[in-house]
């Protein structure tokens, strides 16, 4: 079975790859109250994120993101405001 998994993974592209993995560490909108204050869940999110844009060729937008990455894991941010209670 890893064998067959290897072989799947092996027909996608890092591009691919990294979009699935982005997608899987996104935070729902359901789930962001429980993880608003998770620095580990924020981090990969934004990790995950800025791997995508990276590998789209926008070094900026990575940038940005790789920053928050690391704004989550050294506690220089924290999360904003719920989006759907206003200010």
């Amino acid at each position: 079975m890893v064998q067959s998994q290897t072989h799947q993974l092996d027909q996608l592209s890092t591009l691919e790859l990294a979009q699935a993995l982005a997608e899987r560490l996104t935070i729902a909108p359901n789930d962001w109250h429980r993880l608003k204050a998770n620095r580990k869940a924020q981090a990969a999110q934004h990790a995950a994120a800025a791997l995508v844009f990276l590998l789209n060729d926008r070094p900026q937008e990575a940038l940005i993101r790789f920053q928050q990455t690391t704004g989550w894991l050294d506690r220089s941010i924290s999360a904003p405001p719920c989006p759907t209670h206003g200010n």
